[in-house]
């Protein structure tokens, strides 16, 4: 059964101002990279404010996004300017048909056409983020790493994460495996292990011999990397969410509207992580699901 999209009213998601303040009460207990993500962060007609915003705030290194792509023929030049710096864009296949059933509503011609434009706005690296599903779009590994490689761009395959109604079964008939993704590549291109930093993320990353191309695998999973995990997630109605195989989270947006002061609140986010989950739980058939749909949760 197709998931029905639903938006949250206006006055339940949080205001820029209120994203802004909330980012600036986390750079100051340490957070050094930021990534506006989704469901669609281009979605919100202040998005180039809220970039901007963020850019500004004293001690943050990096701010990045995460997005459909379709927007960017508009938004790219405009994000670069209000200080994006890397950008990120989900494509999981390069065959039109497949792309209008997979995104359910998706034009890949606007979303080429957003990768273009970004290349043309000149972002430090630009990279695909790519979800394959056994039987779906399994086949598009090699299209995609070739479109990557002729675009001088690089690309990430992400095992697909059990969100909303899903039974065990069709979680392991879906799933197409890193080490499998990893094994279709090497059969034609030479992968060298790329060292990783604290602020990489999940991704193991690899450069494609002889190109400015990379390759990264994300398996949640096959390769649990939950003991090494520093994400934290703030929703569009003010939710800061430990971990996205749990549903626990703290409610942030009531804090800031009953006028709690910084340092109070700086105390409850500090208090949260204290229950961040020790592992996700995805893999476990007996546990309870996590129902929250990704286009649901957005950051």
């Amino acid at each position: 059964m197709t998931e029905e999209m639903r938006f949250l009213p206006r006055k339940a998601v949080l205001s820029a101002e209120e994203i802004i303040r909330l980012a600036t009460l986390f750079v100051d207990l340490g957070v050094q990279k930021i990534r506006l993500t989704g469901g669609e962060p281009l979605v919100r007609p202040d998005i180039v404010d809220i970039a901007r915003g963020l850019s500004n705030i004293e001690g943050l290194n990096e701010l990045v996004m995460t997005t459909n792509g379709s927007q960017l023929p508009m938004l790219a030049k405009p994000l670069v300017e209000a200080g994006v710096s890397r950008i990120n864009v989900s494509l999981d296949t390069l065959c039109g048909d497949q792309f209008a059933e997979l995104s359910r509503t998706g034009d890949l011609s606007k979303v080429l056409a957003g990768l273009d434009a970004a290349i043309d706005a000149g972002f430090e690296r630009i990279r695909l983020n790519t979800v394959l599903l056994t039987g779906k779009n399994d086949t598009q590994i090699e299209p995609l790493i070739d479109y990557a490689l002729d675009k001088g761009i690089d690309i990430a395959f992400i095992e697909e994460m059990p969100m909303g109604h899903i039974t065990q079964t069709n979680r392991e008939l879906s799933l197409v495996p890193s080490a499998q993704v990893l094994e279709t590549i090497r059969r034609r291109f030479k992968l060298v292990a790329i060292a990783g930093s604290l602020t990489d993320g999940p991704a193991r990353r690899y450069s494609v011999e002889g190109t400015s191309t990379e390759v990264g695998v994300i398996s949640p999973i096959t390769d649990n990397f939950c003991d090494a995990c520093n994400r934290l997630r703030i929703t569009p109605d003010g939710r800061l969410v430990l971990c996205l195989g749990h549903e626990n989270s703290l409610d942030l947006r009531q804090m800031l509207r009953s006028d709690m002061d910084s340092s109070s609140l700086k105390r409850a986010i500090v208090a949260a992580l204290a229950y961040k989950p020790e592992r996700h739980v995805f893999d476990q058939p007996d546990e309870p699901q996590v129902v929250r749909l990704m286009n649901a949760t957005g950051g």
